[in-house]
């Protein structure tokens, strides 16, 4: 019971570190396409949805 035990928590903690590892790339990329985007331009992450067109637009 104990092997058993010890050998599913070895795997639970190699799932945890490959997880961990792999979630700091995807910060570290999202990072980087932050500092090298345009300062005036909001992140995909930042932008909000799409602006509805202005009502009355089409009258003038």
């Amino acid at each position: 019971m104990t092997g058993e035990r010890n050998e599913s928590e070895t795997a639970r903690r190699q799932r945890l570190a490959a997880a961990l590892r792999e979630n700091l790339k995807r910060r570290k990329a999202r990072e980087r396409a932050r500092r090298d985007a345009p300062s005036g331009a909001p992140s995909p992450d930042e932008a909000g949805p799409p602006a509805a067109p202005a009502q009355g637009a089409d009258d003038a």
